[in-house]
């Protein structure tokens, strides 16, 4: 695991969005919204955990850097709906689909069982991590 998410890390940010200072926050937004499509800041809070407020805050700032756009939802007008520009799509995508491929490469080979022993493993590694910074929270403030 950190071989990979080592490898991950040193993927370079492609030149035409170095200027931007992203963080690894602003990937993990960018890569749902390249990936599912445009979705509300409620939508993306839920996927990131993370609250409405703090993804609000940091589509704010990507729209003034015209890589996201906010725009009305049309069976919903109080909505707004977060995608990326159409002018920084081509770029995201190159940068963040080559993990996609990866992954895709990497499981093509694998039966549907194979694959949900992969995907279960990971889920459990994360579900275990996170039950390990809880404990540590608890553990810290007392």
């Amino acid at each position: 695991m950190p071989r990979i998410v080592g490898r991950v890390k040193r993927v370079p940010v492609p030149e035409e969005l170095q200027s931007l200072a992203l963080a690894p926050r602003h990937l993990s937004l960018l890569s749902y919204l390249l990936f599912d499509g445009p979705l509300t800041v409620n939508d993306l809070a839920a996927r990131l955990e993370v609250a409405p407020t703090t993804v609000s805050l940091m589509v704010g700032e990507l729209s003034r850097k015209g890589v996201l756009e906010r725009h009305e939802d049309e069976r919903d007008r109080r909505r707004r709906i977060v995608s990326i520009t159409e002018a920084r799509r081509p770029t995201i995508a190159g940068w963040l689909a080559r993990g996609a491929t990866a992954w895709r490469h990497a499981m093509t080979e694998l039966s549907p069982a194979e694959r949900a022993l992969i995907v279960g493993t990971l889920r459990a590694y994360e579900d275990a991590m996170t039950a390990e910074e809880e404990e540590g929270g608890e553990a810290g403030g007392n």
